[in-house]
């Protein structure tokens, strides 16, 4: 059965975005994005890099974890403010929104319906792991779901944001058992955690 593996950068303290939900590693972001950071994405998770990075970093590599990717509509507007209405297209796209009725590419898969449901449905099918990109609350939602935390710990605090599961996720404590570790010389930590046996879905 394929793993739901949420793969995003986080801050010491918790946040993967700021208060006002943008793009933080974007043209005015204020996340660390260092050369090392980026060859490590390069060479070990390809398929995570949109399009244009991709395109200018000459990566046409498919990648070896994910096929898929899981989006929630806050996160997908980000690229689609910045003009990309596919941020993604080498991968199975699909977003998920109460509030759209459509998206500019057909190519992506609108669900509009229980994100638990539709995600279990995902992993039944063959192929590659699936991709959580986010954001916080969509990850909230899933939190049940996820096999597998890459958690790309960034050196540094925010003091307040987007928090790691959104802030209205249920309090109940879940054990991971961390399997991988990498850190790279400009401080960022790769991380990864797998469902310890016998957590409670």
């Amino acid at each position: 059965m394929r793993k739901l593996v949420y793969f995003i950068a986080v801050s010491i303290d918790g946040f993967i975005a700021g208060p006002d939900g943008a793009d933080p590693t974007g043209p005015d972001g204020f996340w660390p994005v260092a050369q090392d950071y980026v060859e490590h994405l390069g060479a070990t998770y390809p398929e995570t890099l949109p399009a244009p990075a991709r395109a200018a970093l000459g990566i046409t590599a498919e990648g070896t974890h994910f096929d898929t990717i899981l989006e929630g509509r806050k996160t997908y507007e980000i690229g689609l403010d910045a003009g990309i209405p596919n941020a993604y297209p080498h991968l199975r796209h699909l977003v998920f929104s109460r509030s759209r009725t459509e998206l500019p590419d057909p190519a992506i898969e609108l669900v509009t319906t229980d994100p638990v449901e539709r995600v279990r449905e995902l992993k039944k099918e063959e192929g590659k792991d699936i991709w959580l990109c986010g954001g916080g609350v969509l990850a909230g939602v899933l939190r049940g779901e996820i096999d597998r935390l890459v958690v790309k710990l960034s050196p540094m605090v925010l003091g307040s944001g987007i928090s790691l599961f959104g802030d209205d996720s249920a309090f109940e404590p879940t054990l991971y058992a961390r399997t991988d570790a990498k850190l790279l010389d400009s401080g960022t930590v790769f991380l990864t955690y797998d469902k310890a046996t016998g957590s409670a879905d």
